[in-house]
């Protein structure tokens, strides 16, 4: 199967896809990404081999000359998590109107261009309310414009696929190839044929955030006992909100996690929870916030995020081999795709419902 894979990050449609071809047994071939991001494209090459593929770089320069687009191979199907600063809830979800919004279209002169048979497209889960739907309904009619009358959609959890983290996100599905009446892409249908496969995969599987916590971290995750009022504190005068720390299931991960947010936003865990002979049982007991910030309390490492979207501790790793800094990797984490919801959608189009019929 060939794969262009656009809006790259670090790669979690291309992990997926080689996941799927080695449990399968069938080929897998990227014939080109693009990414804007020097430090997102650093880690996606230091874990891909790369060599022979086109390296569009920023999309909108890229595909400003035609023939840029006509020189890509051909390929089965287009990929990318576009840019959602434009529309999701923590921004100013200016849409279409904002330049990051805009390159969608980029993605439209390719599929005008190239025609691969097959999209697949993710983006915040408010792009299907945003602008009382009518953004969304830009999207699908360009898409079908572009010639593909067969689109899906719908929102997909991220726990729901063998992922410790609560992270809606809304998933487009585009054929040009007709596709039978029965057909479904939805995620009730999906979890139902990941369920009955999930335990024969290469995937990263977690219960809950216990799977992935390590009993012991560097010093510098730790909160400091000066930033632990603030990370604890129900909002400000503002702002109101329940700060917890401790949750079994991790909440959306951000690209600004760096930042450190109160606890009802990023995540933080105790050291006495991590290393509790029975975690479980200790969330069963109640502190209050001045009991809570004479624990020892640190944030996620960038390790730890990486394994919360589906990626191995190899991957970070390498990334952290060719220099890419902790900052830029929690930034690169929260921007990613999860890779267990990715190849769940891939194996039910291509292995269940049989459209590796279609690929080159």
């Amino acid at each position: 199967m060939k794969h262009l894979e656009l809006f790259a990050g670090i790669g979690g449609f291309r992990h997926a896809l080689n996941l799927l071809g080695k449990d399968c047994g069938f080929p897998v071939e990227c014939v080109g990404f693009s990414e804007i991001d020097t430090y997102a494209s650093k880690t996606y090459q230091a874990n891909y081999d790369t060599a022979g593929e086109i390296v569009m770089g920023d999309i909108v320069q890229f595909t400003s000359d035609e023939t840029n687009i006509r020189a890509l191979p051909d390929f089965d199907i287009l990929t990318g998590g576009f840019p959602c600063q434009s529309f999701s809830m923590m921004g100013k979800q200016y849409g279409f109107k904002d330049v990051r919004g805009n390159v969608f279209f980029q993605i439209m002169d390719i599929l005008r261009v190239k025609h691969p048979r097959f999209i697949l497209l993710e983006n915040v889960k408010n792009l299907k309310l945003h602008d009382r739907g009518n953004t969304f309904k830009v999207i699908l009619a360009s898409i079908k414009e572009a010639g593909y009358p067969y689109i899906y959609c719908d929102v997909f959890n991220t726990n729901n696929f063998g992922l410790a983290q609560t992270r809606n996100r809304v998933y487009i599905f585009a054929s040009s190839v007709e596709l039978p009446d029965n057909f479904r892409f939805d995620e009730r249908s999906i979890k139902a044929s990941f369920d009955k496969m999930s335990g024969e995969t290469s995937l990263m599987m977690q219960e809950s955030v216990l799977d992935i916590l390590e009993k012991q971290v560097d010093s510098k995750y730790y909160l400091s006992d000066t930033l632990k009022p603030t990370i604890l504190a129900d909002g400000s005068k503002n702002f109101r909100s329940r700060s917890e720390i401790n949750k079994l299931i991790a909440r959306p991960l951000t690209a600004t996690m760096v930042k450190m947010h109160r606890a009802c936003q990023d995540n933080y865990f105790s050291e006495e929870f991590i290393n509790s002979p029975d975690p479980v049982r200790y969330l069963d007991q109640t502190f209050s916030k001045e009991e809570l910030a004479r624990h020892h309390i640190r944030k996620l490492t960038p390790s730890e995020a990486f394994a919360l979207q589906g990626f191995p501790r190899d991957f970070i790793h390498k990334a952290q081999q060719a220099g890419v800094s902790n900052h830029q990797l929690y930034k690169q984490a929260g921007n990613a795709v999860s890779v267990n919801t990715v190849y769940a959608i891939l194996h039910y189009l291509f292995i269940t419902q049989n459209l590796q019929q279609y690929v080159l």
